[in-house]
């Protein structure tokens, strides 16, 4: 298979080294409206530099066009890819709006639409979600999600669309923290509704989105609480917490322990992966990416389809609408 990478950006490099490593694809191009960029990835990886996604897909005809692209574009492209009969694999978020959602949702075709939740192939979550369908660990009571990190003023000035509403879509969590929302709904269920909270406390003047955002979650048998910012001072690992009827699990990027009701600690042995970017942002891209590329040669389901990840995406919406309207906000009837 022939793959090509649109936005040649920081994340872009987690794509390319994936794609570089599983046996039969071939990087074949790069596009990026700053054309120095597609080229550096061009004269790395091999292929051809471009900077339209139009000329890139109509010449060299790819099967498979990975988008690294800012927030706002991520839907126009894959609708363009996938409506040239091209595979789209696509950075997080899947949308920005319910219009886009709705976009998505309507359209028909036979070809693969996948999302970089990469942090569900995490060795740690992947431990925990085994557990808890064996039931071992009881009934799960309540959870927590918590991510702060680091993001200053330069992170956004030096961008012309992050921190803009219209281009990025929201602050702390669509571009942050959506990976920490989306394990919880992958280990707690479809989620019911939400109450949530935003604030912007230190870069007041610089952007138009939040730094901040807290939610209380209802899922079918558990509550969670969840808290998001980019006002901290350093970038620490997301911390996941379940309390269950026979022990309280607590995952730290890719490290799990196990607190027993009779006061027993546990920490799991785990085994070792190769993080291909930052080591916050989990470990688990190369096992997402060549997944993928398995269900496409297989004809079988990848499991982060539209499908598979609606749930996230509607309880990301709702939990801005519920903080825009200081409502709370039922998933299922108003969003």
């Amino acid at each position: 298979m022939r793959a090509a990478i649109v936005g040649c950006g920081s994340i872009a490099h987690v794509h390319a080294e994936s794609i570089s490593r599983l046996d039969g694809i071939t990087l074949a191009a790069f596009a990026d409206i700053i054309g120095e960029r597609a080229q550096e990835f061009a004269n790395k990886y091999g292929g051809n530099a471009y900077v339209t996604l139009e000329e890139m897909l109509a010449k060299e005809k790819p099967d498979v066009l990975h988008i690294c692209t800012p927030h706002y574009l991520h839907v126009p492209m894959m609708l363009y890819a996938l409506k040239h009969g091209v595979h789209v694999f696509s950075e997080k978020p899947p949308v920005i709006s319910k219009q886009q959602l709705d976009e998505l949702l309507s359209l028909h075709t036979e070809k693969y639409l996948g999302f970089c939740f990469q942090n569900r192939y995490n060795p740690s979550i992947c431990l925990v979600k085994k557990l808890l369908e064996s039931n071992a660990a009881g009934n799960v009571i309540g959870a927590r999600g918590i991510v702060t990190w680091e993001r200053d003023a330069a992170y956004y000035t030096e961008s012309t669309w992050r921190g803009k509403q219209a281009t990025e879509g929201g602050g702390a969590l669509i571009n942050q923290s959506i990976h920490t929302m989306d394990l919880l709904v992958y280990l707690l269920g479809t989620p019911q509704s939400v109450d949530a909270v935003m604030h912007n406390h230190h870069l007041k003047g610089v952007i138009e989105v939040e730094d901040t955002l807290e939610a209380y979650i209802q899922f079918p048998d558990a509550s969670a609480v969840f808290y998001a910012t980019t006002a901290y001072c350093d970038n620490v690992p997301p911390l996941i917490e379940l309390s269950c009827e026979n022990r309280t699990i607590r995952i730290e990027d890719h490290a799990v322990t196990y607190y027993y009701r009779d006061g027993r600690i546990e920490t799991p042995k785990l085994p070792s992966v190769e993080a291909l970017g930052k080591d916050y942002w989990g470990s688990g891209h190369m096992s997402c990416i060549a997944d993928f590329y398995k269900s496409i040669r297989e004809n079988s389901r990848f499991t982060l389809d539209l499908a598979g990840t609606q749930d996230t995406i509607r309880l990301m919406l709702a939990s801005y609408e519920s903080a825009r309207t200081q409502k709370e906000i039922f998933i299922d009837n108003e969003v």
